[in-house]
């Protein structure tokens, strides 16, 4: 069972807006998020999935044209149905160096053949980064519930 899933993408003229220095546009960020998110989750669960809320998505660095960006998804939580996977972006210069650009919460619901929610595997946290991050993703859970419910 795969937990940690890398991507690498070269940014291009096509992902950039038009200012004057070419900046990645965030929605071309956004979508790698969810879709390297989303393989994390799938092959976590071993389970078609889909996307249920992206919980929280922080922009701390810009990348430009021609950056190398590097992704490491990774699930940080599990419940009957759903799981929360983190995925850090990082942009890469040319000497490998890496500074961190975006840190994004993620809830995946996995699917049955029939596209009903299904069971995922529980992941039990073992480090202690494991353990701290899962108790985060409690408390973001929490809040979300709090909102779904109105209180």
């Amino acid at each position: 069972m795969h937990r940690i899933t890398t991507s690498v993408q070269l940014v291009l003229a096509s992902h950039c807006n038009g200012n004057p220095q070419p900046r990645l546009f965030g929605g071309q960020l956004m979508s790698w998020i969810d879709i390297i998110g989303g393989v994390a989750a799938q092959r976590y669960a071993a389970k078609p999935i889909t996307t249920a809320c992206v919980d929280n998505l922080s922009f701390l660095r810009p990348a430009f044209l021609g950056d190398t960006i590097v992704q490491k998804a990774y699930v940080t939580w599990t419940g009957r149905t759903s799981l929360e996977v983190r995925v850090d972006t990082y942009v890469e210069n040319l000497q490998g160096q890496r500074e961190m650009s975006n840190v994004a919460y993620l809830v995946f619901v996995a699917l049955d053949e029939d596209g009903k929610p299904a069971p995922v595997p529980p992941f039990v946290p073992e480090t202690e980064e494991e353990k701290e991050e899962w108790a985060q993703a409690e408390r973001r859970r929490e809040i979300r519930l709090a909102g779904i419910s109105g209180k």
